[in-house]
This record gives structure tokens, sequence and C-alpha cells, in this order.
């Protein structure tokens, strides 16, 4: 590939970035919008969350085989077609008629995501070459995320309040037609140099863990374990084939080697648990401020902000910690703030005074700020450059499936507590066993981070690495490993 100019890699970092935004604020605008569409659409509790997690769990499941593909048959091609099958996806969800189309057109966006940020990521590391430059593309795209956070909630609030709920995926058209257009005009093709091959019964097993799991966590509520045990045996099921199969491949989709690796076994739980845990508090915060205060969604948003403008200034000053004294401290702080935010509403009722209610949002805004940038870090710590792109592929398909995860219990356990009460009455104690739960995500991130980012941990990631490249060589020479 011919080399590019400063202002035409500027101009692809910009259309990357693009792609970024809709769908970053298309997950924070849709939380405001929740109680809207309970109402129009005559949801229950369980259906407000497969709104949510029929996408997230889509885009988890397709995450690492659309990078995969992308690197075998063009990168550009794939981004292209993601942009796509995003903005029509978006479309059809605008116009859906029911919550059940409604959930199947944002499963049609996710299919149409999954092939955006991490072929996007893709095409930013073959467009900047330099390392130092490299280095400021990434942080460019970290503080898109950020601005995605904090506007979020702003403009979805807005769009519900003075158009509909139905105006927040109208905003994706515009900007995803632009995109493509300008992929099509400016973006170069890129295929790596040598693609993984496809893997299409640990995908199959893949989506047969994530959405068995998914399904049964939901409907439990509803259902019965009888109803649910099924889904149950299949996730188990699942399980037990990506344990017993993925090991043979030469070429896995999941390599399980590099769960040897302490720092990346500890990312991958630590971004489950964080995802979680934002998941579960935008899940629990959308519907008190509006079914339980009462307040617009425009109003709704505006609470956010003490959550949301924390994670947009404290996501740099962490991406600099991290390159300058490494994971640990960033997780701690990171785990210290999340767990005492959800203590507060645990513990001690937060959402019921303004005070301590300003006061949790800000202590989990500034917790998830610093917990993203070392997540990818600490993944690909120690990896061989060869497969920092895959660990980095499991990394963002751990922050997927958390969300999913959070959002699946916590609305389960919400449902359980509020039972065929209205939510101004129980609202409140039923959510305190859901806060519980988010202080023991937050745990999870401060142990880990504490731990599996010692001298001990990275002594078992260049272990792995050295194993690993052992593999590639000997793979190479055309010997069996």
């Amino acid at each position: 590939m011919p080399e590019l100019s400063h202002r035409r890699r500027l101009l692809i970092l910009a259309i990357c970035c693009m792609s970024l935004l809709i769908v970053s604020l298309d997950v924070t605008a849709l939380n405001v919008a929740l109680p809207s569409m309970q109402h129009e659409l005559d949801a229950t509790t369980s259906g407000l969350q497969w709104t949510i997690d029929a996408y997230t769990l889509v885009l988890a499941s397709l995450l690492m085989l659309a990078g995969s593909t992308a690197d075998r048959i063009g990168r550009k091609k794939v981004f292209m077609a993601g942009l796509i099958v995003f903005s029509l996806g978006s479309l059809l969800c605008s116009l859906a008629p029911s919550l059940d189309a409604l959930i199947g057109f944002r499963m049609l966006q996710a299919v149409g995501g999954s092939m955006l940020n991490p072929v996007a990521m893709s095409i930013i590391t073959n467009t900047f070459t330099d390392p130092r430059e490299r280095a400021r593309a990434i942080g460019v795209w970290g503080a898109v995320v950020g601005i995605s956070m904090a506007a979020g909630p702003l403009v979805g609030g807005a769009l519900v309040e003075s158009v509909g709920w139905r105006s927040i995926f109208w905003v994706n058209i515009p900007v995803g037609l632009t995109a493509l257009l300008l992929t099509l005009r400016f973006v170069p093709e890129s295929r790596a140099p040598k693609a993984r091959r496809p893997d299409p019964v640990g995908q199959l097993l893949v989506i047969a863990l994530f959405g068995s799991l998914t399904y049964a966590i939901i409907e439990a509520p509803d259902s019965g374990f009888t109803s649910i045990l099924p889904f149950v045996v299949i996730a188990a099921v699942a399980l037990a084939g990506l344990l017993g199969y993925e090991p043979r491949r030469d070429e896995p989709l999941i390599d399980l080697r590099f769960f040897r690796s302490v720092p990346f076994s500890g990312a991958t739980v630590i971004a489950i648990g964080a995802f979680a845990s934002l998941g579960g508090f935008l899940f629990l915060s959308t519907l008190y401020l509006q079914n339980v205060r009462g307040y617009d969604a425009l109003h709704a948003g505006l609470w956010m902000l003490p959550m949301a403008v924390p994670m947009f200034l404290f996501a740099p000053v962490s991406g600099r910690l991290v390159g300058s004294r490494g994971p640990r401290l960033s997780l701690v702080i990171a785990g210290t703030a999340m767990t005492a935010s959800a203590v507060l509403f645990a513990a001690f009722d937060a959402e019921t005074s303004d005070l301590t209610m300003f006061i949790g949002y800000v202590l989990f805004g500034v917790g998830f700020g610093f917990v993203n940038a070392p997540i990818t870090n600490t993944a690909v710590s120690g990896m061989p450059r060869a497969q920092a792109g895959v660990a980095a592929a499991v990394a963002s398909t751990s922050r997927q499936l958390g969300q999913t995860l959070g959002v699946a219990v916590i609305g389960a356990v919400l449902a359980s507590g509020v039972g065929s009460s209205s939510y101004k009455t129980a609202f409140v104690d039923a959510s305190v066993p859901g806060w519980w739960i988010l202080v023991g995500c937050g745990v999870v991130v401060l142990v880990l981070g504490a731990v599996t980012s010692g001298r001990w941990a990275r002594k078992t990631a260049e272990r792995t690495a050295d194993e690993l490249e052992s593999v590639e060589v000997r793979q190479a020479a055309g010997v069996s490993a």
C-alpha cells in the first residue's frame, strides 16, 4: 500500500471514529429511552432487558468472527458492509411496530456493529504505522468513547422529549451513510499477511453458550427454573464443547492457551465485572429516575452527567497512568471507586437523597473512567505481536458479554423483587440485591486488578508468550504442534 499523507491518515481516523460514535452513542442514548419504550410498546422488565441484551449478545458472539473475516477478505469491504447493515438496522428499529420486531431489528443492528469497531481498530493500526502516531490515534479513539458516554444520555433525553424514542435510531442513518461514502472514497483496502482460518464449530458453540445462558437468566423470574432448565443444559454442553474442541485446532476461535497468562485471564474477568457493573448501573438508574422519581427523559439524562463527565475526564488520565506506571494503580482506583459507589446504593439507599445519589454517580464515573484503559493493555501484556489482535478481540468480547450479563442478572433480580407491585412503591427495596451484586463486581475489579498485575502474574504472561511463539515457529517450519 502506498504511503498515505498525514491529512489522509487523519481523515481515515475521523471516518473510523464516526463508526465508533454511532455505535457507542446508540447504546448510551437508548438507556434513557427505556421507560418511553416500555410505555409505548407495553414492555415488561424482561422485554426491556432484551432490547439491550439482544444487541450486546449478538455483538459479543460475532466480534472475533468479524475481525478474522476482515483480515482474510479485506477490512474495507467488511467495514463498509458493517456500516450498511448497522444503518439499515437503525432504520428498521425506528419503524418497529412491536417489541418483538424491535428486538429482532436490534439483533440485525448488532450484526453490523460487530463489523465496525474491531475492524475500524484494525484499519487504524494498519494506517498509523509509526508507534507514536498510532498511540495518539488510539488516544483519540478512546476520547470518542468518552464523548459518547457523556453526550449519549443528554442527546437521548433531548430526542425522546422533543421527538420520541424512535428518533434515537434516526441519528445513526446520516452518520452511517456519510461514513460509508467517505470510506468508499478515501480508505484503502488492507488484509492481514496471514489471516486466521474460519472456525465455524467454535463460532456456533460460542453463540449457543452466550445465547442460552442469557435467555435462562432473563426469563427465570417469569418462567421458573423448570422452563429454563433446557437452556441451562445447552449452555453447559456448549461450554464443555468449547473446552474440548478448541484446544484441538491449530487456529481456534478462542485460543485457550491465552488463559495460562494470569494478566490475560484477569483482564478478561475484570472486563466482564466492570461492564456488568455499567450495564446494571445504567439499567437501575434509568428506571429509577423516570419510573420512580417521575423525571422526563431529558432531566434523567441531565442526572447522568455526574457519572458521564468523570468517565470522560479520567479515561485519558488512566491511559497516561497505564503508560507510565502500569495497569495496577488504575485498576485499584477503579475497583475502589466502583465498589464505594455501589455500597452507597446497597447499604444507604443513596437514590433517596439528591446529595448521596450525586456522590454515588460521581464515584461510579470515576471508577469506570479508570477501568477501561488498563483492560486491553493487561490483556495483550506480554503476548506475541502476532497474537495481540486476537487477545484484544477477546477483551472486547468480554466487555460485551459483561454488559449483557449485567443487564440480564440485575434485571432478573429487580423483576423478582418488584413482582406485581408498582415500581414507585417497591423499586428501592427490590433493587438492593442488585446493588449488592454490583458491589461484588467492584470487588472483583479491585482484587483482580491488584493480584493479576504483579511480578508473579507478569512471569506467567512471559511463559505463555514463549510457548505461543515456539508453537508459531514450529508451525511456520511445517512441524505439527
